[in-house]
């Protein structure tokens, strides 16, 4: 939904994940852009009175994934091989990739390998239409709640990663402000509003989370 605010709006990690336009998706989407334009995150996280709790997930986790997309996009030439040899935020946590399918076992792997992996392992979730159904009528399954908090928690770890390890290339780049709005966006709405995230994986940003949350009271 920043797109708008990004000078180099046109970089992203990944190819941008659309919601067709004229479905009931989109115009969940267009009603999130309105709300947020009123700057009042709190109230543009809350489900709209008569909406699916489902749909309203499902609108806000593709929108995230595309925000997260879009930042890392910003920093990918800072974000190497060899400055960041490991899935880390800070030297307390580190990440070790699986996805239950192809990658059974954790692996220990290289920032910018996990993070492929991670944005590939979202997409293919988006892209399936029993797990994200675009079409109207088509009932979500009973385990897309469980699919769509593992997908929040796997890409809060690129938010704690880009803080931790590249917050000097946001500010050279001048892009913090967009940055800092996403994830407060990203926290209102899976920490504060629907508990979507278990507060033990929010460790790593805990501080800044406060932060935010006192600067909104």
């Amino acid at each position: 939904m920043w797109t708008a605010c990004f000078n180099r709006s046109s970089k992203t990690f990944k190819p941008k994940k659309n919601i067709p336009e004229g479905s009931h998706q989109y115009e969940l989407l267009k009603h999130a852009e309105a709300t947020l334009g009123s700057g009042n995150l709190r109230q543009a996280v809350m489900l709209p009175e008569g909406e699916d709790l489902n749909e309203w997930i499902a609108v806000n986790t593709v929108d995230f994934f595309n925000q997260i997309n879009m930042l890392y996009g910003t920093i990918t030439e800072f974000c190497t091989e060899t400055s960041c040899s490991v899935m880390s935020a800070g030297p307390r946590y580190e990440y070790h990739w699986a996805d239950g399918t192809n990658i059974k076992k954790p692996i220990k792997c290289s920032a910018p390998k996990y993070i492929d992996y991670l944005m590939t392992w979202v997409q293919d979730q988006l892209d399936d239409e029993t797990l994200f159904p675009s079409k109207i009528g088509v009932p979500f399954p009973k385990n897309f709640m469980s699919v769509a908090k593992t997908i929040l928690k796997r890409l809060f770890r690129v938010y704690a990663h880009i803080y931790h390890q590249h917050f000097d290339s946001v500010m050279q780049l001048q892009e913090e402000a967009h940055l800092n709005t996403s994830f407060k966006h990203f926290i209102f709405s899976c920490r504060s509003e629907f508990n979507l995230i278990d507060r033990r994986e929010l460790a790593p940003l805990q501080d800044l989370i406060e932060k935010l949350g006192s600067k909104d009271r």
